[in-house]
C-alpha cells in the first residue's frame, strides 16, 4: 500500500493551479457531505433489523459504509484517521439535522451535482484530468489532501 506522502504527491500532480486548488477546498468537502446525505437517505429497514437500536445517527448506510473508508485512512496514519473520522461524524450530524428541514436526498443530489461541476471546471482550468480517472482510491485521497492543505501540512 502506498504511503500518505506517496498518495499526496501523486494527487498534487494534477492540482497545481491555485484556482483549481481553491475550488477543491470548497467542492471536495461538499461532495463528501453530499455522499453522506445521499447514503443517509437510503431506507434503513434492513439495518434496523440487524442492529435493533433506535439511533438514526449511527444506524444508517452512511455510518456503515464509512467503516471501510476509515480503515483505509487508519492504514495511512492515525492522525488522518482522526481527521476524517471527525469530519465524517460532523457530516452525519449535519446531514441528519438538514434532513429535518429539507428533503435530504434531493438537497444532497443538488450539492453533489453542483460540486462536481465545480471540480470539472477546476480541472479544465488546470488542464489535467481528475486523479480518480487514474485510480478510484483518489476519491478517498481528495478529502484528506484538502484538509492537509488547509491545515498547512505537507500534502
Amino acid at each position: 500500500m502506498k504511503t500518505a506522502e506517496q498518495w499526496f504527491a501523486e494527487y498534487a500532480e494534477s492540482h497545481q493551479n491555485e484556482t483549481n486548488t481553491k475550488i477543491h477546498f470548497i467542492c471536495v468537502p461538499a461532495i463528501y457531505f453530499s455522499i453522506i446525505g445521499i447514503l443517509m437517505s437510503i431506507p434503513t429497514g434492513f439495518l434496523t433489523k440487524l442492529i435493533p437500536l433506535n439511533m438514526p445517527l449511527f444506524v444508517n448506510w452512511a455510518f456503515i459504509l464509512a467503516i471501510p473508508a476509515m480503515i483505509f485512512y487508519a492504514r495511512l496514519s492515525f492522525s488522518i484517521f482522526l481527521e476524517m473520522f471527525a469530519f465524517t461524524m460532523i457530516c452525519i450530524v449535519l446531514a441528519y439535522y438538514l434532513g429535518q428541514s429539507v428533503p435530504l436526498l434531493y438537497t444532497s443530489i443538488g450539492i453533489f451535482v453542483v460540486a462536481w461541476a465545480g471540480q470539472f471546471y477546476g480541472h479544465k482550468i488546470e488542464g489535467k484530468k481528475p486523479s480518480f480517472f487514474k485510480d478510484l482510491q483518489f476519491l478517498l485521497i481528495g478529502p484528506i489532501w484538502v484538509f492537509e492543505k488547509m491545515l498547512g501540512k505537507k500534502a
